[in-house]
C-alpha cells in the first residue's frame, strides 16, 4: 500500500468496488502519508483520523455486505477549511475561530458523504478566504510541494499543496476571483471552476451573495476523470441556493474520453490587457500546441473586454468589497464578533486594510463597476460566440517567496495582493474554467493555463482539459 499515493481516484473506486483493494488501508496509508509528510508543506490544518478510519471501517463492511456503492466509496477527500463537516474544526483561517466546530456538514460535503468518499480533513486558506496566497495566523503559510518556500496561491492553496505533494487524490476547493485556478497553477494539479450555479452554495445569512462577484464551489485533482468524478457527485440543484441551476443528464466523467479533433480554440496570451512573465508566457506556449496535437484548431485570438487589467481589478474589488462587508456583517449578527472594535486586532492586518480601512463603496461606484462587469461579460461571450474554448495563461508569473509579493510583472507596475492574475474576468462572467498544468520552467516551477468555456459547457472544458492531459501528461512532475 505504500504506492497508493499515487493513484488516481477513480483507480482506487474501482479497486475497491471489485474487492481488490480495502478502505481501510487506503485511509491508514493516506493518513500515514500525510503524518509524514504535511510538515513540508503546511496542507492541512486538521487531520480527522479517528473519524476517517470508523468511515474506512465502515466502507469495508459495505464492501463485504455486497452493498451498492456510491462512484466515490472508499476515497480519501480533503475540505477546504472555509467549509463545514459536522463534528470538525471550520477556523476560516481566522483566530476568531480558532475553536469553531461545525454542527453541521456543508451540502456538498453531505453529496461527497453519501458517494462514500471519506473526509481525511480540512485544508488551509487565508482568512476568510481573503487572499491570493495561503497564510494566516492560526496556522501559518502553506507552501507549493515544487518549493515549499514558495506559496501555493490562494485561496485553495492548502487543498493544491495537498493534491501536489500527493497527501489526497481529490480536494474541494472555491473560487471568488481565481482560489481555485491560482493553487491548480502554483502546484502544478487540475481544478474545475465550474459554471457558476452547477454546484450549489447554500450561503447564510446572505443567500444572494455568491453572485457579487461569481463565486464557485468545484472539484481538483491531480488527473482531470478524478475532476470530472468528484463534480458529478457535487454537482446538482438545491433550493437553498437561489442560482443552483436545475438538474441535467451530462455524463462529466465520459467527456474526458471524447475527441477534441472539431474543436476551435482560440488562443490569448494575455488577455491583450494583463501583464504575464516571458517565462510564464513560454511554458504555455508550447502547451497550447497540445490541442493542435489532439486534432484541434488553434488560432490566436484575444477577447474584447473593453477595459484594462486596472480597470477591470477596480471593478472586481469594488464589488468583492461588498461581499466581504456582508461577511462581516454576518460576524456580528450570528456569532456576537465585534471585527470592527473589539476583535479587530484578532484579524489579519490585510484583512483590516483590505475591508475595514477600504473608503465606503457608494451606490454609483457599485453601478458603474457592474457596467465594467458587463463589458467583460460582453467580450468574453462574443468571442466564445466563434470559438467553443479560450485558452490563457492563470498567472502572469511563477510561484513566490512567500511575503515577497510582485511589485511588478514584466516590467509592468501591478497590484502587489492580486495584480498577477488572470482570473477574475471570469468571476465577473460565470463561465466554466478549466485550470490545466502547462509546464514546468527551467527552474522547475508549476506554470498554468485556463481554459474557459462557453456558459454551462463544463463537460466541453473537461473534454478539452483531458485533450492536454492525454497529449502532455504531468504525472511525472511531482516532487518525490
Amino acid at each position: 500500500m505504500t504506492d497508493i499515493h499515487t493513484h488516481s481516484a477513480t483507480r482506487i473506486a474501482r479497486e475497491i468496488r471489485a474487492g481488490d483493494r480495502s478502505p481501510v488501508d487506503v485511509v491508514d496509508a493516506t493518513l500515514d502519508r500525510i503524518e509524514e509528510r504535511n510538515d513540508r508543506t503546511n496542507a492541512f490544518v486538521t487531520v480527522t483520523g479517528d473519524a476517517a478510519r470508523e468511515a474506512a471501517r465502515e466502507a469495508e463492511r459495505a464492501v463485504k455486505r455486497g452493498d451498492d456503492l456510491g462512484p466515490l466509496h472508499g476515497v480519501p477527500v480533503a475540505i477546504k477549511d472555509l467549509d463545514d463537516v459536522a463534528g470538525v474544526k471550520t477556523t476560516f483561517g481566522s483566530k476568531l475561530f480558532a475553536d469553531n466546530v461545525a454542527d453541521a456538514d456543508d451540502e456538498f460535503v453531505r453529496r461527497l458523504k453519501a458517494a462514500g468518499a471519506i473526509v481525511v480533513g480540512k485544508t488551509n486558506t487565508p482568512e476568510f478566504g481573503l487572499g491570493c496566497t495561503t497564510d494566516n495566523r492560526v496556522v501559518g503559510p502553506t507552501g507549493t510541494p515544487f518549493d515549499p518556500d514558495r506559496i501555493s496561491g490562494g485561496s485553495s492553496g492548502g487543498a493544491g499543496a495537498a493534491l501536489g505533494d500527493r497527501l489526497v487524490p481529490i480536494a474541494q476547493g472555491s473560487d471568488t476571483g481565481g482560489s481555485i485556478r491560482t493553487p491548480s497553477s502554483c502546484c502544478h494539479v487540475f481544478g474545475l471552476k465550474p459554471s457558476f450555479g452547477r454546484v450549489p452554495r447554500v450561503d447564510r445569512p446572505n443567500a444572494f451573495s455568491d453572485q457579487t462577484p461569481f463565486s464557485h464551489t468545484g472539484p481538483m485533482a491531480r488527473t482531470v476523470a478524478d475532476a470530472a468524478l468528484m463534480f458529478e457527485v457535487m454537482a446538482g440543484p438545491d433550493p437553498g441556493d437561489p442560482f443552483s441551476l436545475p438538474a441535467d443528464d451530462t455524463d462529466y466523467l465520459a467527456a474526458t474520453d471524447r475527441p477534441v479533433d472539431d474543436l476551435r480554440v482560440a488562443y490569448s496570451p494575455d488577455l491583450d490587457t494583463y501583464p504575464v512573465e516571458p517565462t510564464v508566457r513560454a511554458v504555455v506556449d508550447d502547451a497550447v500546441g497540445a490541442f493542435e496535437d489532439a486534432g484541434a484548431t488553434v488560432e490566436r485570438a484575444d477577447p474584447d473586454l473593453g477595459h484594462d487589467q486596472g480597470e477591470i481589478l477596480d471593478a472586481y474589488y469594488t464589488m468583492a468589497k461588498i461581499l466581504w462587508e456582508s461577511l462581516f456583517d454576518g460576524l456580528e449578527r450570528d456569532h456576537g464578533l465585534d471585527p470592527r472594535g473589539a476583535d479587530r486586532d484578532r484579524l489579519r492586518p490585510v484583512t483590516v486594510e483590505t475591508i475595514l480601512e477600504a473608503a465606503d463603496v457608494s451606490t454609483r461606484e457599485y453601478t458603474r463597476a457592474q457596467m465594467v462587469r458587463s463589458d467583460v461579460y460582453d467580450g468574453i461571450v462574443d468571442l466564445l460566440a466563434e470559438y467553443d474554448v479560450l485558452v490563457t495563461p492563470t498567472l502572469g508569473v511563477t510561484p513566490f517567496e512567500h511575503g515577497e509579493h510582485p511589485e511588478s510583472v514584466d516590467g509592468t507596475p501591478v497590484d502587489r495582493l492580486r495584480g498577477w492574475l488572470l482570473t477574475q474576468p471570469f468571476n465577473f462572467s460565470g463561465h466554466p474554467v478549466g485550470a490545466v498544468p502547462a509546464g514546468l520552467t527551467d527552474e522547475g516551477l508549476p506554470v498554468g493555463m485556463q481554459v474557459v468555456g462557453r456558459r454551462h459547457a463544463d463537460d466541453v472544458v473537461l473534454a478539452a482539459s483531458a485533450a492536454v492531459e492525454r497529449e502532455r501528461p504531468w504525472h511525472d512532475a511531482y516532487p518525490a
